[in-house]
């Protein structure tokens, strides 16, 4: 007890020392209040308060004093206690060796810029749906963004319920979305083969090898400057897509999804490319594809941009579009060719063909005239036609 037998006492020119049990815990609390007579008044009262709620079992030490040593000691939980910002970057920090580098950068930019300026300072027990809600709602974003928000959160709340942090995550089973206009259009843009040519003749070296094997493979962006040359059989003709290189990564990874680990057929004038892009790299075994200006493995599509895509494409006078298009132009030359939906999305590392349908339809040819011919002539012709009844004359 305090000096005075109040269980209070100054313990500083600028703080009162206020001291109470709690579940048989001697417990000592400084309230920063300067030990004057009213104050020390205040302080009395204060602890009076707090051994009525300690008697009506309604106390509760975190909100009282959130800032003690001894709060996380009687919480039922540690989320009860520990303010969602610090879970935040521990939680980060076990990630780092967990993802991939793009990815563990995308967690970092949202953590740093959203979840902890809008709920760092709530305990990590606390966050409920409606404050995500709130946040949300007044975004201007597109609900893929919110997706990515409310998917980190949902990550590092399903851990804190692993750990015994929590007891439920709020945002399981649950995810905001907006009501979002129907689209007027997509960013699904390729390009023609007036255009192609353009961008090339525009293009010289290994720019110009670069661009036409993308064209000619349909490979994205962070693959091609992962390849190398041993992923490629000369043999067989195809290429082995294994590995990304993302703008942040300080070296290849492994591909976006299993399904990007795949055989690509090398067509003619993807090996045409190649076989002109050996004299640059070829003896050194390594990537195949270098920026010319560092005479190194392209760091990611910016530098591909900013040093000979943009460039090419108004030195061509051909309409701005990213690299990435060459992606979808080679989707599109292949489906409007006739080729197998299936083959092509195998070619470009999707899981099934239902995404090139949904993504590419409008490329996909016309149902043949002729369709169901073949079956009918291979399997109808022993089945006899049922006899038309006769119908009666009508006068």
């Amino acid at each position: 007890m305090g000096r005075d037998g109040r269980g209070i006492k100054a313990a500083s020119e600028s703080s009162i020392e206020i001291t109470f049990m709690f579940r048989g815990v001697r417990c000592r609390e400084r309230l920063a209040l300067k030990p004057t007579p009213a104050n020390l008044k205040r302080a009395e009262n204060h602890r009076a308060a707090i051994l009525h709620a300690i008697a009506n079992n309604i106390f509760d030490y975190a909100a009282t004093f959130p800032d003690s040593q001894k709060a996380l000691l009687f919480a039922r939980q540690k989320g009860d206690v520990q303010f969602l910002e610090a879970y935040l970057d521990d939680w980060l920090k076990g990630q780092k060796n967990q993802l991939k580098t793009s990815t563990y950068d995308g967690y970092r930019k949202i953590v740093e810029n959203q979840l902890k300026p809008w709920f760092g300072d709530l305990r990590v027990a606390d966050i409920r749906k409606k404050d995500i809600r709130e946040k949300l709602d007044v975004r201007k974003a597109k609900n893929k963004t919110l997706a990515n928000i409310q998917s980190v959160l949902r990550a590092a709340l399903d851990d804190a319920v692993e750990d015994e942090i929590i007891e439920t995550n709020p945002l399981a089973g649950w995810c905001y979305r907006k009501v979002e206009p129907p689209k007027e259009d997509d960013d699904i843009d390729p390009f023609t083969i007036e255009e192609q040519a353009t961008i090339l003749r525009h293009l010289e070296g290994q720019g110009r090898h670069l661009i036409q094997f993308a064209l000619w493979t349909g490979l994205r962006t962070s693959e091609l400057v992962a390849l190398n040359w041993g992923d490629i059989d000369f043999i067989r003709g195809v290429a082995y897509v294994t590995k990304a290189m993302t703008q942040r990564a300080e070296a290849p990874e492994s591909t976006k999804t299993r399904a990007g680990k795949r055989e690509v057929k090398l067509l003619p004038l993807a090996l045409a490319a190649l076989e002109a892009q050996k004299s640059f790299t070829w003896l050194a075994g390594h990537e195949v594809f270098q920026n010319p200006n560092t005479n190194e493995r392209w760091e990611g599509d910016q530098p591909i941009r900013k040093t000979l895509w943009t460039h090419a494409l108004k030195r061509g006078g051909v309409r701005y579009r990213k690299p990435y298009q060459t992606r979808h132009t080679y989707a599109s030359m292949m489906l409007s060719s006739g080729e197998h939906p299936m083959w092509v999305a195998k070619q470009m590392g999707h899981a099934d063909w239902t995404m090139i349908a949904k993504v590419y339809g409008r490329w996909m040819p016309d149902a043949d005239p002729n369709a169901g011919n073949k079956a009918a002539e291979r399997f109808g012709g022993n089945v006899q036609a049922p006899a038309l009844a006769k119908q009666p004359c009508v006068r």
